[in-house]
């Protein structure tokens, strides 16, 4: 763990030379998220104008599940953007090999490759968003609640790298994964409201077959004092649990990988 945890310090220095040369795309990136989920958010006040009380959320309530679901999706952004890329950057162009060839784990090498600024943006977002929330609902906030949201938000991001590198690893047959991943990624939107607003198969889907509702939904109903029972603490065990079934995927992927012949 001290020497991968040392390695990816070093990737981390070096993509951030790389990106210090060019500081006004480094800029313009990490101001880009922000501006997505300011459209986001006009969208989420719009809706709210019309109907102030959804499903007996308000729309701070609402901030607040929005607020935590980009905090996860910006740790997947930072951290394990690359995964997208894997088909089209790596395994078409025979870049791929290379992590093959070299004493660190495949999987490791792919994520320590690119640190995605980007997602600098969308975590200043949801922070701001999910404090402002809190403050405004008059959640007390204690040491054990920060704790909480750490872990919570953490498990979060491990849920969404999870479902990422499930689907990405179909890149290893077909090549071009992005189709794939995106129409299962895509699915975080419905995240960003409670899931009680839906019909009862879609809270089913994002609750134990895609479940991005641990990421938001749940943490939020348990830190407004709504009852969600044993859910409002099953993050971890969720995250965990998928992550396992992810790098057995993967693993089973890269056993049947065969370079493109580039």
């Amino acid at each position: 763990m001290r020497r991968y945890s040392r390695l990816y310090w070093l990737f981390l220095l070096q993509r951030l030379k790389i990106l210090m040369e060019y500081r006004a795309n480094f800029l313009i990136g990490a101001s880009s998220t922000v501006s997505e989920q300011a459209a986001g958010l006009l969208m989420v006040w719009v809706v709210m104008r019309q109907i102030p009380n959804l499903a007996g959320w308000s729309f701070y309530e609402i901030l607040l599940v929005y607020g935590l679901v980009v905090l996860a999706k910006s740790i997947n952004h930072m951290f394990a953007d690359n995964l997208w890329t894997i088909g089209h950057d790596y395994i078409r162009s025979g870049g791929f090999d290379r992590f093959l060839v070299r004493p660190i784990n495949p999987l490791f090498h792919l994520l320590a490759d690119r640190f995605c600024h980007d997602g600098v943006g969308n975590f200043a977002v949801g922070l701001t968003l999910t404090v402002t929330a809190l403050r405004t609902l008059d959640v007390v906030v204690t040491p054990l609640t920060v704790l909480y949201l750490v872990v919570v938000v953490l498990s979060g991001g491990v849920i969404f790298i999870s479902l990422n590198l499930i689907t990405c690893t179909t890149a290893f047959w077909i090549v071009e994964s992005i189709p794939v991943t995106r129409m299962v990624f895509e699915l975080h939107e419905f995240a960003k409201y409670p899931l009680t607003i839906y019909q009862r198969g879609i809270g089913l889907l994002l609750t134990w077959l895609i479940p991005y509702g641990f990421a938001s939904y749940y943490p939020a109903s348990y830190l407004l004092g709504r009852d969600v029972s044993l859910l409002a603490w099953l993050s971890p065990l969720v995250a965990a649990t998928l992550l396992i079934i992810a790098y057995r995927v993967w693993l089973f992927g890269l056993d049947h990988y065969a370079g493109t012949g580039s």
